[in-house]
């Protein structure tokens, strides 16, 4: 899929980095050079811009992209306007962040897609939790379950992924795989993008791989333990 995120401050650029790491292409756009130039290699392409401007916004590939995102945060006045200029232009799949219920209400009356707030990275509290790698990204399903992405465990490098035991043992189910593949950008440049392994089931683990896994709070609490155990033995 193909993303244009506007704002690229701490959330917004580690959004688009995430995005990209999985296989996406980012747009990114701001009015802050420093913010653009810290970004541009790390993604698709980046643009300093006032999205404010409507001229300005009207001038971003919006036709071109999957979804906009809205990743402006602090500058309450600018997120409004800026959701408001694009669905002016017809933009028509938004997401925005809101960083208090007044500016989550004032977002819903655009109706647009998905109002991004803080209590929905809730589940990043878990990942705290158990003490593992910051660079896991979960979604909270409910109250106890989570979808949860991270890298492969080195216990299970080498053996073949119809041999885990994820449901068994921990009562996770495992939805899919990403594998690290080099990829050649717009401009000849090549880099390392996490892209979908089909039927990993017949595949070994890979050290770069990633697990897209299923389950509850205490499903994942019982396999990072055990991995924490086996990696202080």
């Amino acid at each position: 899929m193909r993303y244009l995120i506007i704002g690229l401050g701490i959330y917004g650029a580690n959004l688009a980095i995430d995005l990209t790491n999985m296989g996406h292409e980012v747009i990114g756009a701001d009015s802050n050079p420093s913010l653009v130039e810290g970004i541009k290699d790390l993604i698709s392409t980046a643009y300093i811009i006032d999205a404010t401007d409507e001229s300005a916004l009207a001038a971003l590939p919006l036709k071109n992209v999957d979804l906009v995102i809205v990743a402006i945060g602090e500058n309450f006045g600018a997120s409004i306007r800026i959701v408001a200029l694009l669905k002016k232009l017809g933009v028509e799949h938004i997401y925005a962040r809101a960083i208090d219920k007044l500016h989550e209400s004032i977002l819903e009356s655009f109706e647009i897609d998905r109002i991004l707030t803080p209590e929905q990275r809730a589940a990043f509290d878990l990942v705290n939790e158990m003490g593992v790698d910051s660079r896991i990204s979960s979604l909270r399903l409910d109250s106890d379950h989570y979808i949860m992405k991270f890298r492969a465990p080195k216990a299970f490098i080498g053996l073949s992924y119809s041999k885990l035991e994820l449901l068994n043992d921990f009562n996770l189910h495992l939805l899919a795989v990403t594998r690290s593949t080099p990829c050649r950008n717009a401009l000849g440049i090549t880099r390392s993008r996490q892209k979908l392994l089909p039927e990993f089931e017949n595949s070994e683990v890979q050290p770069d791989d990633m697990f897209i896994c299923q389950g509850t709070a205490h499903s994942y609490n019982e396999l990072f333990n055990r991995l924490n155990a086996m990696r202080d033995k």
